[in-house]
């Protein structure tokens, strides 16, 4: 049975073709056979007529299985980018990944920073990586941050400065970001970017380490070898208050 819209009822009900039909103005539009004479091809007795709440909860429900689906391939694609990557088939890579990146993914923009910061698929061009990186950084993804402010520290695709690599390095480090938080402290060791502080130093490389990464480990025991006693529990208690604000305004 076929179903078609034709008045403002408040329920399903199935007519005669003969009927009579109003819209919801009260306007007669004429009979059923009149109006869709093409459904009666098959159905030539009756037509099924729904009323307008069952239809926009059908519409409702077919657009989010439609978006769903649409949901559902682009993931899709994206998946099948990292499969090529990792099989080292880096010109399907890129091509694939172009795609979920243009439509705003920061997974695949990172993608494809790192793919033209390294030349995979593509000749090694840093401006175009920085500019990927600095898309998917923009949306918040800790690893396109970390690789922008890696780009601004070596000066690759822009020109080099350590403030704006310490503002990158921070951002991915409040989401506990572990080598931003290591090369963070390396900064504060060195005061690039930022006034030189060895407590800073020590905080920031034991918060690394405590969160898997060598190189802060090591930071940590070369600053700690220059603190006095009292800098380097100082130091701790920093770490430990950065820990409890979950490495916000540390």
């Amino acid at each position: 049975m076929d179903i078609i819209y034709v008045a403002n009822l408040p329920t399903e009900k199935t007519l005669p073709v003969s009927a009579s039909v109003k819209n919801t103005k009260g306007v007669e539009l004429g009979t059923l056979q009149s109006l869709s004479p093409s459904l009666l091809l098959t159905h030539p007795k009756s037509i099924k007529v729904i009323s307008m709440r069952n239809l926009t909860a059908t519409l409702c429900l077919t657009i989010a299985v439609l978006l769903g689906s649409a949901g559902m391939g682009k993931s899709a694609d994206f998946k099948n980018c990292e499969q090529e990557y990792k099989k080292e088939n880096y010109a399907a890579a890129i091509r694939l990944c172009r795609l979920f990146a243009e439509q705003g993914n920061p997974l695949a923009q990172h993608k494809m920073g790192w793919m033209y910061k390294n030349g995979h698929g593509v000749p090694i061009n840093h401006k175009t990586a920085v500019k990927w990186y600095r898309l998917a950084a923009k949306k918040g993804y800790a690893n396109a941050q970390y690789n922008l402010g890696n780009m601004y520290l070596r000066g690759q695709g822009v020109p080099q400065n350590y403030r704006t690599a310490v503002k990158w390095y921070k951002l991915a480090a409040e989401q506990g970001h572990a080598p931003a938080q290591s090369n963070l402290g390396v900064l504060y060791a060195m005061g690039r970017g930022v006034i030189q502080d060895n407590v800073y130093a020590y905080m920031w490389g034991n918060l690394a380490a405590s969160n898997g990464n060598e190189g802060g480990g090591r930071l940590r025991d070369i600053i700690g070898k220059v603190l006095t006693p009292a800098d380097t529990s100082k130091a701790q208690d920093l770490a430990r208050e950065c820990t409890r604000k979950k490495y916000k305004g540390c």
